[in-house]
């Protein structure tokens, strides 16, 4: 995934985590968002977010295709 691509983050129990990572020499969190059950979130990877952690069972859809967390 290339910046200015996006995925959606969609929660399979309540108290899903969503956790954007800072760009840089120290990373950091900067930005996070807590999902209820069935709740969607369209993610973006941007100049100032690196990565994204997500915490509790959710499936993650992107033009790469399809991943489940649900252990």
């Amino acid at each position: 995934m290339s910046q200015g691509d996006f995925f959606i983050v969609k929660a399979l129990e309540n108290g899903v985590q969503v956790i954007g990572l800072t760009r840089g020499t120290d990373t950091k969190f900067h930005h996070a968002e807590k999902l209820d059950q069935h709740e969607m979130l369209v993610v973006q990877f941007t100049e100032h977010t690196s990565a994204i952690k997500i915490k509790g069972k959710a499936v993650i859809e992107s033009s790469v295709g399809q991943m489940r967390n649900d252990q």
